[in-house]
């Protein structure tokens, strides 16, 4: 057994949002080879079967345009379904176990983890602010002010665009 919500799984979550990222201006899905996304799943503790790729795939889609806005949270709903958490009393408290299919493990983690990242950083979890961009972040930071996905690459990108615009007006 695994606990419920662990360190990692925020990552999970990220790297699932992120996995139709934007590549020298071309869409790429990294979960639509059924080999390779097989191989992204067993790199993130997955069993690589091709009812998990499928899980991971419809779950992410799910996930991605709840954290779009494009549907409301309760399109996750039948993703859950038959999911069960198990409560395990030791000497230290009380800790939880997932208890799913290991077909929809890798998928059910990441949407726990959705659901911690909802209830502990509301509003945090947000696509990037660049709209030629498809990845997401997971903003940390105290103000709660980050915009894009790598300040690096889109902020970088859009700042220097915008200036490049005010140039253009000026002349």
């Amino acid at each position: 057994m695994v606990h419920a919500v662990g360190p990692d799984d925020e990552m999970l979550l990220l790297d699932l949002l992120n996995s139709t990222p934007v590549v020298r201006g071309g869409f790429l899905d990294l979960l639509a080879v059924d080999d390779e996304a097989a191989e992204w799943s067993r790199a993130r503790g997955g069993i690589g079967s091709p009812a998990e790729v499928a899980h991971l795939r419809q779950v992410r889609d799910r996930l991605q345009a709840v954290v779009r806005g494009a549907e409301p949270a309760t399109t996750l709903t039948p993703s859950l379904r038959g999911v069960h958490l198990l409560p395990e009393v030791a000497d230290s408290g009380v800790s939880w176990h997932l208890d799913v299919e290991d077909d929809r493990r890798l998928a059910t983690r990441a949407l726990l983890a959705w659901g911690r990242v909802q209830e502990q950083m509301p509003g945090r979890l947000r696509p990037c602010a660049n709209d030629e961009c498809r990845l997401f972040l997971l903003d940390r930071s105290r103000p709660n002010t980050a915009r894009w996905c790598s300040m690096k690459v889109c902020g970088n990108r859009l700042k220097v665009r915008r200036h490049y615009q005010r140039t253009q007006r000026a002349d």
